[in-house]
């Protein structure tokens, strides 16, 4: 969805990448809100009651809270960084950080992987070495047509 945004928005109305980004965020929650409310309303009492029996309505709310503020922040920075690298760049740096907290999880928590996760991660590390071995060749200049 990042790439249906422009990169630079019209400066006459303060509206750069960063500003095009947030604009969208709001206008999304509000169409999305409505849709929220009418399919969640006839559990929502019920899960809010269970959630804030268990855990506390204070910490419910906090945590909500955190991870929506949080989720914007990261998607802020990932658009400010698309926009400065590219697209590509930017796709593939993803995937590599998806292999490597598959990685680090599978080590950390002592997980073993199975066979086809060994061969997706490595599919994946092998594709973003490619991808940057050739992003740092030099293209061949282009021949004069005659």
């Amino acid at each position: 969805c990042l790439n249906m945004v422009p990169k630079q928005g019209d400066k006459s109305k303060n509206m750069d990448s960063a500003n095009v980004y947030a604009v969208n965020n709001f206008i999304s929650f509000f169409f999305t809100v409505p849709m929220v409310i009418i399919s969640e309303l006839p559990t929502l009492k019920e899960e809010w009651e269970h959630a804030a029996s268990e855990h506390g309505a204070q910490a419910v709310a906090m945590n909500i809270a955190l991870s929506g503020f949080f989720f914007y922040i990261y998607n802020e920075f990932a658009f400010a960084f698309t926009a400065n690298v590219g697209a590509v760049t930017s796709s593939v740096l993803n995937t590599a950080k998806r292999v490597i907290i598959i990685v680090v999880s599978a080590i950390l928590f002592n997980e073993a992987m199975d066979k086809n996760t060994v061969i997706g991660s490595a599919i994946a590390i092998s594709g973003t070495f490619a991808y940057s071995l050739a992003s740092k060749a030099k293209k061949a200049p282009k021949k004069k047509a005659e």
